[in-house]
């Protein structure tokens, strides 16, 4: 059983629920040869197994499977612990606490991301600070880190953009020199490495997607947050699972009104629910929520991480594919690959030369006449009307000549064909022959 996720029934952006998050399918008369599509990864026999032995289970959530999950994905990320959770967005702002960041403390990050990088920040009251990105690589800059640093500064949000990751050791130097903490939005990096480092290993703390347009993913949504540090794993299980602990084991009485309850005192008798199954205890002052992964996403989620190196490899070749059929189109660049990484292609971004194209024009042809459906990553986030509300600015000319000018994203995923991958080539080449290139 594979599934191929070109047939969309009730996917497209008017009639589901997640509008354009979930498809870009629109009724226009366009004739598409490659549709953008919102499966990003492969699915088959070992997946529908895997899901259906957790369904057998007595526990559904937080069980076996999400223990394997965490220990097998340490172990290949090269951390010391992985703890699941129910998505990226939900494990950025766990760290967020974590962090003990606080009204008035501002984080850097940069402006080329989804909308829940700075939603996090928000949520606790944080400021976003947004310094520029690399002309190249389209990650955030350090040089700009480095001039965006204030006293009220407090961590580095890094986002690993389209699967090539940040210049983490002049990052981690900012930190250093500053004591910032240093996330890595690794939403995009399953597979990629820094100078031989896997994503999610360098910074405080990695957080990783599972949705379903990532490298691999848990039946659509699901998280995993990566750390070296051991004092963070007990609190980060408090976070994830709504404050619950264990009680002191030096409490060793519990009293209510004329009860005593006696808890375990070693040598005597102990009944297991004295005082109680759990205890809730705050975080450094912060409350958590219901962050848990349950255990078909969990069962998925290994098999699919037996399968990621295959997965990047796909594509990795697919990409490569293009970049060398399109290489020597005037005015047109195919991705660029920081020889001290290794790229795991979650994105193939595509740019032109504004002095040679119109970008909107460049990919209105593309799509209209040739049928490669492109699409546009990220708008800087401090020009959405809610963030210009609260009075958030920016100033980061890069990116946004980088997002109104340049770029688009082709599709990218390890299902394309060769028919597909000749038809971009093709269209690419003959949209710049026809307008200038």
């Amino acid at each position: 059983m594979t599934i191929e996720g070109k047939e969309k029934v009730g996917a497209t952006g008017e009639d589901s629920e997640g509008g354009i998050t979930a498809s870009y399918a629109v009724d226009d008369g366009v004739q598409l040869k490659v549709a953008y599509s919102f499966f990003g990864s492969i699915y088959d026999d070992e997946e529908k197994n895997a899901a259906w032995e957790a369904m057998q289970q007595d526990s559904l959530t937080m069980g076996p499977q999400v223990a394997a999950f965490q220990e097998e994905y340490a172990k290949k990320f090269g951390v010391k612990h992985a703890l699941a959770v129910s998505n990226c967005t939900t494990g950025m702002h766990l760290c967020t606490q974590l962090f003990q960041l606080k009204e008035g403390d501002e984080v850097i990050i940069t402006p080329n991301t989804f909308i829940a990088t700075t939603l996090v920040l928000l949520k606790e009251k944080v400021t976003p600070v947004y310094a520029d990105i690399d002309p190249k690589t389209f990650n955030i800059d350090p040089a700009d880190i480095a001039r965006k640093v204030t006293p009220k500064t407090k961590a580095i949000y890094v986002v690993h953009y389209g699967g090539q990751m940040c210049d983490m050791d002049p990052i981690m130097e900012i930190a250093k020199k500053h004591g910032l903490y240093v996330l890595e939005d690794c939403a995009h990096a399953h597979g990629a490495n820094y100078k031989g480092r896997p994503a999610g290993s360098i910074g405080d703390v990695g957080v990783f997607s599972f949705h379903s347009l990532k490298n691999i993913t848990t039946c659509g949504e699901g998280g995993m947050i990566t750390t070296n540090r051991d004092e963070w794993e007990k609190p980060i299980e408090q976070l994830r699972c709504m404050n619950l602990t264990e009680y002191d084991p030096e409490q060793r009485d519990f009293t209510f009104g004329d009860i005593k309850m006696h808890k375990v005192v070693d040598g005597d008798y102990s009944d297991y629910w004295i005082p109680a199954h759990f205890d809730v205890a705050d975080v450094n002052g912060y409350w958590g929520n219901n962050y848990r992964m349950n255990e078909v996403q969990a069962a998925v989620g290994r098999a699919q991480l037996r399968k990621l190196d295959m997965l990047i490899e796909k594509r990795q070749k697919n990409a490569r594919y293009i970049s060398e059929g399109i290489k020597d189109v005037k005015g047109v660049n195919g991705v660029y690959e920081h020889p001290d990484c290794k790229h795991a292609y979650h994105l193939y971004t595509l740019t032109v030369d504004p002095e040679i194209y119109n970008r909107d024009e460049f990919l209105r042809t593309l799509y209209r006449e040739h049928g490669v459906q492109g699409i546009l990553h990220y708008q800087p986030t401090y020009h959405f009307s809610g963030i210009k509300k609260l009075g958030i600015t920016g100033h980061c000319p890069v990116a946004e000549e980088f997002f109104y000018r340049r770029e688009t994203n082709l599709p990218m995923h390890p299902r394309l064909t060769q028919q597909e991958l000749d038809d971009m080539v093709e269209g690419i080449r003959k949209t710049a022959e026809k307008l200038g290139g």
